[in-house]
């Protein structure tokens, strides 16, 4: 018997549990399209009302999604990133046993805006590197980030550095230590830019992180904004009382 209809918990609650545990357990493996409402209705010997409810759970959950008049499809597992701790993605996908990499878009030295030049403590039109790349995990893209470097401070940057690790240029290269920084989350929907370069749909949802990274001085280095796939990464806070 799939289902206790005598249990306490609701209906709907053990056939959600079902299906998660097909897809943890990897019968239903990231891509699979989801048997239909009806065919679970008659699995479970439930109405459609009921299905659908334990669905749109797992939908909300992440661990399904909708395609407009094709189906119900699993999900990838999202990648979980600690709040706690102050990593590079490189280091995060690494730790993960992920291969990073990314591809580069843009960089250059400009003069920095009003709003970077507040940040990074030093005058309005002083150098700074702007660096835009698409990160990858596994050569799936996972963010894409725009980053601001203060020239005058981390100097000597190349397009081969940071198509690797800027933080191991800067602590290895550089003998610099980094101290902490303060970030910034908000939820939003993917522009036609990020649709485009992290290959997601229009609409899609997408985690908007800035960024100021601080040298163990205190001194501000870097203003990082980036745009994280909400589908493949979630964010994960241990708090203490």
């Amino acid at each position: 018997m799939l289902i206790d209809k005598n249990s306490p918990l609701p209906i709907y609650h053990q056939i959600e549990e079902y299906i998660k545990d097909r897809i943890i357990k990897g019968d239903l493996k990231p891509g699979d399209v989801l048997p239909s409402e009806r065919e679970y209705s008659q699995l479970f010997e439930v109405s459609r009302m009921t299905i659908r409810q334990a669905i749109n759970k797992l939908v909300n959950d992440g661990y399904l999604y909708r395609k407009k008049g094709s189906g119900t499809f699993v999900a990838e597992k999202k990648f979980e990133q600690a709040l706690q701790g102050l990593t590079s993605f490189t280091e995060d996908m690494k730790a993960r046993g992920l291969k990073p990499s990314s591809q580069l878009l843009h960089f250059e030295i400009i003069p920095a805006s009003l709003k970077v030049a507040a940040t990074l403590q030093v005058a309005e039109h002083t150098p700074v590197y702007e660096i835009k790349r698409i990160r990858l995990a596994d050569g799936i893209p996972m963010a894409l980030e725009t980053c601001y470097i203060s020239a005058n401070l981390i100097k000597g940057l190349t397009e081969e550095v940071i198509t690797h690790s800027i933080y191991d240029y800067i602590e290895g290269k550089l003998q610099l230590k980094i101290g902490d920084a303060t970030q910034i989350i908000e939820s939003s929907l993917a522009c036609q830019t990020e649709v485009e370069l992290l290959n997601i749909n229009k609409g899609s949802p997408i985690l908007l992180i800035e960024r100021c990274t601080y040298l163990a001085n205190g001194t501000p280095f870097e203003v990082v904004r980036s745009s994280y796939r909400a589908d493949r990464y979630k964010f994960v806070s241990q708090l203490k009382r």
